[in-house]
Formats: structure tokens, C-alpha cells, sequence
């Protein structure tokens, strides 16, 4: 009986060592991947980009101004009274079109006079031909004396001048009626009148109205003298575009391009004036406007960038976090260059290709690992 009892004892024992058996290995895998889910959810939500490599623009900002293509003061041409105007103030002009009106009376006057001239000198010269040729063969048979035959000769000479004489008057009475009607040079913007009907103008003296051309229009600006043996290469190398903002306004930035480099550096701010053209079919400018003005100085050659966001400051130096390939990060000290836009040169610690962290890195230290997030 003693050895039967002792028999279950060992039976129950075993089952009992099974269990605790089971139960420990259940609550290790339970534990292995709790703490796995726990890894995942404290992997730090962060953005990245990749480090480039290539020729990097250095850029130059700059405030800049809005200004016409051209600006034409329009003046009267004859002397007048103002009859009309034929134009919106503030309107869209095109080139030749009539603008204003001087009255023409006197000058369509002047021009009937002219003619009437023309046609009475025309009329005398052929009476004063007719008359030569009808006296040229008496003149060799001694009928006509040869001072009388002079004076016919002379009368056809007379003549024949004052017609290219009136001619000529008639064609600047019909000039000066031309001008009567004044004509936009270029397609433009008008301002105010200067003059309104009724006014008596005076020929070459008296301003009617400005007109300011806005297709193109140009971006004026100036750059520091240091600048400017960059801006030069550039634009020897090949077109230059210029970037420029309007404070306030959305949407993306005006193209233009390069245009104008003057010819002296100004003493006294020891800068140099540029002009960039933009096509402003948008009308987005006016002159007058304030702009921020962006231009290529400098390229260099092979360089590694990556945005500037991605950069951060220690007491040590500047850093940035380099994602491995097994999700952590590493926190890698980095020797800056030049910035460009959004581009910052690095120039030792890191290669083109890796990936650094440019959103998220308060949460970061070296070793966190993290997940990648778009957007």
C-alpha cells in the first residue's frame, strides 16, 4: 500500500512540473512580445531626406523695386485747343491708337491754303513752259530778243521752285494736321490728364498724359560690390533667372530673368544696380511695388546639401540625425558650408545618400529608433 501512494505522488508531481513547465514558457513569449509592441510604440514619428549630391547656386536676397518698361510723357506736337479725349484714365492703351484730339480747324485751314498755293504756282509754271517753247524758235531767227528770251527761261525756273516749295508746305500742313490727332506709342497703362478738353496746349511744351509700359516690366535691385564678379560669370555663362516674391501675396514666386548690369558701382553704398525683366502678362505688377528679390551669385561644383531644416546646434557643434538601416538614428557631428534657399552644403560628416532626420528631432537621442512618416 505504501508503494501505491508513492507511485501517484511521483504521477501527480510530473503534471505538476509540466504545468509550471507550460506556464513559464507561456508567460516568456507573452513577455517577448509585449515588449516587442512596446519597442513599436515608442519608435518616434519623424521626416526625412536624403543628402544630394551636385552644383549647388548660391543665391542672393535683396529688396527690390517695380518699375516700367518705359515711361512716356506725352506732349502736344502743334498748338491747339484740347478737343477730346479718347482714352480711360487708368485704361489699357495700344500702340496707335488715338488718345486725344486737338481741334484741327486752323490747321486743315493752313492746309487749304497750302494747296490752293501749289495748284496757282502749277498753273504758272505751265503757262511759263508753254510760253518758253513758243519763243524759242523765233529766238534763232531774230524775232524775240535774246534778254526777253532770258526772262522767259528765268520765269520757268521761278516757277518750277515755287512748286517744290509748295509741295513742301503742303506736306507739313498735312504733318501738322496729323498731329492733331495724338497716337499711344506703345500698348500701355494711362495715367490722369494732364490736360482736359477746352485747355489751350502748346506745341512741344505742354505734358497731356503719362504712359507707363507694363508688358514687360522691369525688377530693379541692387547688389553688394562684392557681389558682383558672380552675378557677371552667371550671366556670361548663360541666362540668369531671377526669383521675386511679393510681401503679402500667395502663390508661387515671378520668374524673370536677368537684364541689365549698370555700368558704375555706386560710391557711396558701394552697390551696383540690376535690372530683371518679367513678361507680366498677369498684370501681378504694377510699378511703384516693393518685391523681394532672389539671383544666382555663385555655383559650386559636387557638393552634398541637404535641407536647412535638418541642421542642429549643441554646445559641441552642429549635428544632424542619420537614420541606419535598422530604423535608429545616430547622431553624427557635421561641418557646414553655405546656404542656398532651402539647401545647406554640408562638407564633412556625411555622404550623399543617407538619410537625416528634418522633422522631429526634439524627441530624438542617439540610438531611438523611429518611424518614417510622408507628408
Amino acid at each position: 500500500m505504501p508503494q501505491r501512494m508513492s507511485w501517484k505522488k511521483l504521477v501527480a508531481l510530473l503534471v505538476a512540473v509540466v504545468l509550471v513547465a507550460l506556464f513559464v514558457r507561456g508567460w516568456s513569449d507573452r513577455g517577448k512580445a509585449d515588449a516587442g509592441k512596446s519597442a513599436t510604440a515608442q519608435a518616434v514619428p519623424v521626416k526625412v531626406a536624403v543628402a544630394q549630391r551636385g552644383d549647388l547656386d548660391l543665391s542672393l536676397q535683396v529688396i527690390g523695386s517695380v518699375e516700367a518698361y518705359s515711361t512716356v510723357t506725352v506732349q502736344a506736337r502743334v498748338s491747339g485747343q484740347l478737343e477730346s479725349l479718347a482714352f480711360a484714365p487708368g485704361g489699357r492703351v495700344k500702340a496707335g491708337q488715338v488718345i486725344e484730339q486737338i481741334d484741327p480747324s486752323l490747321l486743315q485751314a493752313q492746309l487749304d491754303q497750302a494747296r490752293g498755293n501749289l495748284a496757282k504756282d502749277q498753273a504758272q509754271l505751265v503757262n511759263a513752259e508753254q510760253v518758253l517753247r513758243r519763243y524759242t524758235p523765233m529766238l534763232a531767227k531774230g524775232y524775240v530778243a535774246q534778254t526777253d528770251y532770258d526772262t522767259y527761261k528765268a520765269n520757268v525756273g521761278i516757277y518750277a521752285a515755287s512748286v517744290k516749295a509748295d509741295k513742301a508746305a503742303v506736306e507739313m500742313a498735312q504733318t501738322q494736321l496729323g498731329y492733331a490727332r495724338i497716337v499711344a506709342p506703345v500698348d500701355s497703362i494711362a495715367g490722369a490728364p494732364l490736360v482736359y478738353p477746352g485747355a489751350q496746349v502748346s506745341a512741344n511744351s505742354t505734358n497731356l498724359v503719362v504712359l507707363n509700359q507694363v508688358r514687360p516690366i522691369y525688377l530693379t535691385f541692387s547688389v553688394p560690390e562684392a557681389a558682383l564678379a558672380g552675378v557677371r560669370a552667371a550671366y556670361a555663362r548663360d541666362k540668369v533667372e531671377v526669383s521675386a516674391t511679393i510681401p503679402g501675396a500667395k502663390g508661387a514666386p515671378l520668374e524673370a530673368s536677368l537684364d541689365f548690369i549698370n555700368n558704375t558701382v555706386d560710391a557711396t553704398t558701394g552697390t551696383i544696380q540690376l535690372k530683371a525683366v518679367y513678361p507680366n502678362t498677369d498684370d501681378r505688377l504694377t510699378p511703384g511695388q516693393y518685391v523681394q528679390v532672389q539671383l544666382p551669385t555663385t555655383r559650386l561644383a559636387n557638393v552634398v546639401t541637404v535641407p536647412v531644416e535638418a541642421l542642429q546646434n549643441s554646445p559641441n557643434g552642429s549635428f544632424v540625425f542619420v537614420v541606419g538601416a535598422d530604423g535608429s538614428v545616430q547622431q553624427r557631428m557635421v561641418t557646414t558650408g553655405q546656404t542656398s534657399g532651402d539647401r545647406l552644403v554640408i562638407e564633412k560628416g556625411l555622404a550623399a545618400g543617407e538619410q537625416v532626420v528634418t522633422d522631429g528631432q526634439m524627441l530624438l537621442t542617439n540610438g531611438t529608433h523611429v518611424q518614417v512618416v510622408k507628408g
